[in-house]
């Protein structure tokens, strides 16, 4: 390889590592308003019958907006929008973006149509212990978030075409928008309605944050693709690839939305609770798995789909893209694994514990978020693997791959939770533990087969395990370091016992990698000279 060339990738890797860290920091601030939103509504609902009920509620509509919405469109419209970019046939990209567009309109207002219907009936599958007023306000709010999670499809759309052309932040930022607005709505009426009253209002204000969030999208969408025209025109060779691609990746999203619906069935046949603190913990879990498993695979998949050459000369730059994201995304996921791990309670607390959520609810949700550490590194690795698969124009292999971990995760998350408490002569309710601690084997067993999958078609990729071992090592020495605080200050308020505990963390942490000359600590070098830009 000529020294230009060398040069020429490295710019493309630094703009990358750069995209990375943008959807990053658009991530981080939708996950902290997020984690605000989830603050206060434990204020108001702590573990409460009502708080299963909005909890098993959203779960629904958001089935739609995850089946066609980020995930599924990212890994078919994006590689095809963004290779019609890079070849220089923007006029092509307009008209398949149209065309997208269109189609998504159809199909998601049907769609809608069809979830307000159904809704009696999508309940008696989804959540079957529910009874009673529990059972029918779970129907209202359903009613209510079909809606807004049909609009948030676009904004998945809009995410399709910014991605594409290189702007990722204002997309990952945009659901601060719709977080604020149903914060503004349980404040403002949390003080003079009853719980259940106050979820329907919740409910009002994901629909109305919703059409804000894709309003905010659309002025920069539009500056990009110019004049939308909408058209169901299918003829479009491209967009029949789209339409191709996206079948399976629209399966094997409903496949991943099948399991988080069997987790909830499962967990509405344990104690009062066990709903709700399944997806207390679940928000926390998924923090990491979008900061840095989503912002690299974000950031990766449109570079991915761009690269041009011969088979040889993909392979290459592909295992490139690779070895270097895993690296990137292992070191914080790592550190974050073992908090959950060994820190649960001292991460939940200062979010959560307030008002009716009390400190048992917080060891509780810590139960639940040990056993999703188990799987907190498979899973965010897989994603990277699956947008490489994606940027070859293959969604069969990851759909494959998952319907195996799904059904295991199905069959062992039974097992787990509704026998094996009363086998070890424990509260039931501790079966929700159980659950993700399935999941999380189960993440292992499907990112092997996909890196092994990967591995066949271009060659050698994944992480040394030397380089894993020092994470962890240096993920133990941060522990232990925080253990000592945690044991030294029990009584103080949990946001200040949490600063004081995590700080040493990640302090200890950082050093322990920087004694062990990671070269990833010098990631903010890599950064900086494009902020200064």
């Amino acid at each position: 390889m000529n020294p230009s060339t060398r040069d020429t990738d490295e710019q493309s890797h630094s703009r990358t590592r750069w995209h990375a860290f943008l959807v990053a920091s658009g991530i981080l601030l939708s996950r902290i308003a997020g984690l605000v939103r989830v603050s206060v509504f434990a204020y108001f609902f702590g573990n409460s019958a009502a708080a299963d009920a909005f909890n098993a509620a959203f779960r629904i509509p958001n089935f739609l907006q995850n089946l066609f919405g980020e995930g599924v469109l990212s890994a078919s419209f994006i590689p095809v929008y963004a290779n019609l970019l890079a070849r220089g046939d923007r006029e092509e990209a307009r008209r398949v973006a149209g065309a997208i567009a269109a189609l998504l309109m159809l199909v998601t207002s049907l769609l809608v149509l069809a979830g307000v219907l159904a809704t009696p009936w999508l309940i008696t599958a989804i959540a079957p212990g529910f009874t009673g007023d529990k059972r029918d306000l779970t129907i209202l709010l359903v009613r209510i978030l079909f809606p807004g999670a049909g609009l948030l499809v676009w904004s998945a759309w809009c995410l399709g075409i910014l991605n594409s052309h290189g702007r990722f932040f204002l997309s990952y930022a945009a659901p601060v928008v719709w977080n604020i607005v149903i914060i503004l709505a349980l404040v403002v009426f949390g003080r003079t309605s009853d719980q259940y009253a106050l979820a329907r209002w919740a409910a009002w204000g994901s629909v109305a944050g919703s059409a804000m969030q894709i309003l905010i999208q659309l002025p920069s969408v539009l500056g990009f693709v110019g004049r939308l025209r909408l058209s169901l025109n299918y003829r479009i060779s491209h967009v029949r690839t789209v339409v191709k691609n996206f079948a399976p990746a629209f399966m094997s999203r409903g496949v991943v939305q099948i399991s988080a619906y069997v987790d909830q069935i499962l967990a509405s046949f344990l104690a009062h609770g066990a709903v709700a603190g399944l997806s207390y913990a679940q928000t926390l879990y998924t923090l990491p798995v979008s900061l840095f498993g989503m912002s690299v695979s974000a950031a990766e998949l449109p570079a991915m789909s761009k690269e041009l050459g011969s088979d040889d000369e993909v392979a290459e730059q592909l295992r490139k893209r690779l070895n270097g994201g895993l690296r990137r995304i292992a070191f914080f996921i790592v550190p974050s694994a073992a908090a959950f791990l060994a820190l649960g309670d001292i991460v939940a607390a200062p979010i959560y514990q307030r008002g009716n959520f009390t400190p048992e609810d917080t060891v509780y949700v810590w139960g639940i978020l040990a056993g999703s550490s188990v799987g907190l590194l498979a899973s965010t690795l897989g994603r990277l693997y699956s947008s490489a698969f994606y940027a070859l124009r293959d969604t069969r292999t990851p759909l494959k791959f998952a319907i195996v971990r799904v059904t295991l995760a199905a069959l062992i998350g039974y097992l787990l939770s509704q026998h094996a408490p009363a086998l070890i002569g424990i509260d039931p309710k501790w079966g929700a533990a159980g659950i993700t601690a399935a999941s999380g084997l189960c993440g292992w067993i499907e990112f092997v087969l996909l890196r092994a999958g990967m591995n066949r078609r271009i060659g050698k990729s994944g992480l040394a395990l030397s380089y894993i071992a020092k994470l962890w090592a240096a993920a133990g020495a941060g522990a232990a370091a925080a253990w000592a605080v945690k044991i030294a200050t029990p009584g103080l308020h949990p946001v200040l016992r949490a600063l004081l505990a995590l700080g040493p963390y990640g302090i200890v942490y950082f050093a322990m990698a920087f004694i062990m000359k990671l070269p990833e600590v010098r990631f903010l070098g890599r950064i900086i000279p494009f902020i200064k830009k």
